[in-house]
């Protein structure tokens, strides 16, 4: 299956480098941070909330 998609789209389709996604300060700060089996989840949060004034994450756990 060649033509599989994989990686992270917004909502036109176009793809989405999770690496250019700027970190707020709260992800720094967080245990799941450098949490591989959180990563995906970390990365939806913050492409979801990019350009926001204020972020919010309900899965915070201070590290």
């Amino acid at each position: 299956m060649d033509n599989e998609l994989q990686g992270f789209f917004d909502n036109d389709g176009t793809p989405v480098n999770p690496d250019l996604v700027p970190k707020p300060s709260l992800c720094i700060s967080c245990k799941h941070d450098s949490d591989p089996e959180q990563e995906a989840l970390c990365n939806l949060n913050r492409m979801d909330q990019q350009g926001k004034s204020d972020f919010k994450c309900e899965a915070y756990k201070e590290k």
